[in-house]
């Protein structure tokens, strides 16, 4: 465990895309502690409705990175359409984030462990309320699995790319596709170094609307 306080847990548990440890094999107690954790997050009316595959298996590792590096390459194609039909040029920011976004393209398939957080139904046709609810429910038990891999000196970073092709992900791994509906997917690894910084934010008062908006 790493020697942080909660404030600095929280406000240190980056993105990791350049710095995952492609090499070190992560033990498997190691991610059983931090889905135990998971389980520890809300859930709507209690019902703990989760379910996390992890994958260690290279083949099947190896499957789903192509099936990311298709949707990170559909995703750049739309963004530069996009900015071209505007006329705008990415920011020095952007194209930082994009570098390290491409590495963990090509390199999905070798990260040790790719844990996919899933949820019982589909949401297809669901208004706000009962989407939001399933929601409400995967993603704070998701980011607890996150901050405990942090803790634990284990990098991650949510990606969705993958959904893209949800249906083919979901022959991989013998999911019930209209069943089960996946999440995202986690690269977990150990990092390379265990120092990470907060991040630059805009000021509070630029989001924070009191009372009314």
């Amino acid at each position: 465990m790493l020697d942080l306080t909660p404030d600095e847990l929280l406000s240190t548990t980056r993105s990791v895309r350049l710095r995952l440890d492609l090499e070190r094999p992560v033990a498997r107690g190691l991610i059983e502690e931090c889905l135990q954790m998971a389980q520890q997050a809300p859930t709507g009316g209690n019902q703990q409705g989760w379910a996390f595959v992890v994958v260690t298996d290279a083949e099947t590792r190896q499957a789903l990175g192509r099936l990311y590096k298709q949707g990170w390459e559909s995703y750049q194609q739309a963004i530069a359409e996009r900015m071209k039909s505007a006329g705008v040029a990415p920011s020095h920011e952007a194209l930082r984030v994009r570098r390290s976004a491409q590495h963990l393209a090509d390199h999905m398939g070798d990260v040790p462990v790719l844990v996919i957080p899933c949820f019982a139904g589909r949401l297809d046709g669901l208004g706000n309320e009962a989407q939001a609810s399933q929601w409400g429910s995967i993603l704070p038990a998701t980011w607890s699995f996150m901050l405990a891999a942090r803790a634990r000196g284990l990098g991650t970073c949510w990606t969705t790319l993958h959904l893209h092709h949800e249906r083919e992900a979901a022959d991989v791994l013998s999911i019930p596709y209209d069943e089960v509906t996946q999440a995202a997917m986690i690269p977990v690894a150990h990092t390379i170094g265990e120092e990470f910084k907060p991040a630059p934010r805009r000021p509070l008062d630029s989001m924070v609307h009191w009372e009314k908006w």
